[in-house]
């Protein structure tokens, strides 16, 4: 899975000359949090509500209320916007860009394509929707978890040869290795919880978990 597969595409972006008012009133009409500061179809800077917040005077400024109006009315976007922005490829994997994010303590990574023109811009929302994408989370079905002696090669074929002889399509399969065993959650396209289970069971393997769970609109 590439950044590309869960990236924005539809994106809403300021300019370096853009008023400090006009770039909130942006924010607050499509319900985001920063905005890329794009020139000529390339990403030069970013700005976000904690910038915008840095660059409000203070509430203890002896500036009057029309003072400090006609400071921000002349503050320009490119006056307060981060210029050293984090950014990524749209070809890189998923796994890169949390990388990324969590490295450098930040929520959001512009994607830019070999040209560096903005194509795209991911954040941890859409990382968090992209975990319940992977994990079958909205998909609904049977959700099994099967632990799994550590030393046991071949075990993913084992059990999707099974479910297969019985008709059952697995939807995803998400493998978690710890120290002395291996946990292994399979979401089914069934919602026979029960009889999954039975099957599992029969063939030797220890089901820990099996729960229905329902698709999520």
């Amino acid at each position: 899975m590439s950044v590309s597969d869960f990236m924005t595409k539809t994106l809403i972006v300021a300019q370096p000359e853009m008023k400090i008012f006009d770039a909130v009133d942006l924010m607050k009409k499509n319900n985001i949090h920063r905005l890329p500061v794009v020139e000529k179809e390339r990403i030069v800077g970013l700005i976000t509500e904690g910038t915008i917040q840095s660059a409000m005077p203070s509430k203890a400024t002896s500036l009057s209320v029309y003072e400090v109006n006609y400071l921000l009315n002349k503050t320009t976007v490119a006056d307060v916007m981060v210029k050293k922005v984090q950014t990524i490829k749209p070809e890189a994997s998923l796994e890169d860009g949390i990388y990324q994010m969590r490295q450098n303590n930040i929520g959001v990574l512009p994607v830019v394509d070999a040209n560096e023109q903005l194509v795209g811009i991911i954040t941890n929302n859409d990382i968090f929707d992209a975990f319940l994408k992977i994990t079958g989370y909205n998909d609904g079905g049977t959700r099994i978890q099967l632990r799994i002696p550590e030393d046991h090669k071949g075990i993913l074929a084992d059990i999707t040869k099974l479910l297969a002889e019985n008709d059952f399509s697995i939807l995803t399969v998400v493998v978690n290795r710890k120290e002395l065993e291996t946990i292994i959650e399979l979401q089914i396209e069934s919602r026979e919880t029960t009889k999954i289970e039975q099957i599992l069971k029969k063939a030797g393997y220890d089901v820990f978990e099996a729960v229905l769970v329902s698709k999520k609109t």
